[in-house]
């Protein structure tokens, strides 16, 4: 969990208006995958029965 707050703050910090166009697409992309992933964890864990 500490690399997945480690890589959100990172992005955080990135000024989007000097990515270009094309990369920021790019970007896009690829953080509506891994949060569609993210989701899916939280979605796995959310249906776990504690004894």
């Amino acid at each position: 969990m500490v690399e997945l707050s480690t890589a959100i703050d990172h992005l955080a910090t990135e000024d989007v208006a000097e990515i270009p166009r094309i990369q920021l697409a790019e970007q896009l992309l690829e953080l509506h995958w891994q949060m569609a992933r993210l989701q899916a964890q939280i979605a796995r864990r959310t249906g776990v029965r504690l004894p």
